[in-house]
């Protein structure tokens, strides 16, 4: 049975893979799986909408990470319902779990929210504002003040949840419930990804409240260090968080 927590000596523990779910065949986990590999773990990615499997437990994983896409969290495609309805088991089972975009908004639908588009249609595409609440900065403090977003729908905030941070035309930016985070934004975005996501997806930047391409790179060289120092923060936070009763049974 593999130990908690490292034991004192020489040897040490090896770290679990964190569980990566993906839904384009192209998708990369960007700059949260670069911390995350930063930190000693591996990544186990899973990409449902293709077949693959999801575990029946995360005993075998640090925690668990679903990234965005194109699609929705209300569409009826089966994957998209298999996604939704699993993340009951990090729910569950008390593990980090973290949704990102469209991960968020499955955690989201999967504790009882609303996820739709914006009532008078706008989108965040580009940098935008955030502000982090007190309990938000007391989780994580320096919070960036502009964060990178891709996305026309949001979601409310689940009963019981706590609003970490909020923002203007989609008010709910980030979320926790118990060990489960959701950010509506994008951390996990390198350049890479921003320079093939304004050159694919260049349509949906005339989208009523989208920023225009040449606005995406002026941001990044004004709010992508501060971002990308609070995202660093953010996951060893994150990964360090286990279920209270695991935590008592390693304190006997």
């Amino acid at each position: 049975m593999r130990q908690l927590f490292p034991t004192s000596g020489t040897a040490r523990v090896p770290k679990r893979p964190v569980l990566v779910v993906l839904h384009q065949e192209s998708s990369s986990p960007g700059r949260v799986g670069n911390a995350l590999r930063a930190l000693g773990h591996a990544l186990d990615i899973r990409r449902p909408r293709f077949g693959d499997a999801l575990p029946e437990t995360l005993d075998g994983h640090a925690g668990a990470v679903i990234f965005g896409g194109p699609m929705s969290a209300n569409d009826p495609d089966e994957f998209v319902r298999r996604e939704i309805d699993w993340i009951e088991i990090p729910l569950r089972e008390q593990r980090p779990f973290l949704g990102i975009c469209l991960g968020a908004q499955m955690l989201a639908k999967q504790c009882g929210a609303r996820v739709a588009p914006h009532p008078q249609g706008r989108a965040e595409i580009g940098y935008y504002p955030i502000r982090p609440t007190r309990i938000g900065r007391k989780l994580c403090p320096h919070w960036p003040d502009h964060v990178y977003h891709w996305h026309r729908e949001g979601f409310g905030l689940p009963s019981g949840a706590e609003l970490l941070a909020e923002g203007d035309d989609f008010p709910i930016q980030a979320f926790r419930y118990d060990n489960a985070f959701g950010l509506q934004f994008h951390p996990d975005v390198t350049y890479a990804m921003m320079c093939r996501w304004t050159t694919r997806g260049h349509d949906r930047l005339a989208t009523p409240g989208a920023r225009p391409r040449h606005h995406h790179f002026e941001g990044r060289a004004v709010h992508d260090l501060a971002e990308r120092a609070w995202l660093t923060h953010f996951i060893e936070g994150w990964l360090k968080r286990e279920p209270m009763q695991m935590m008592a049974e390693a304190a006997e």
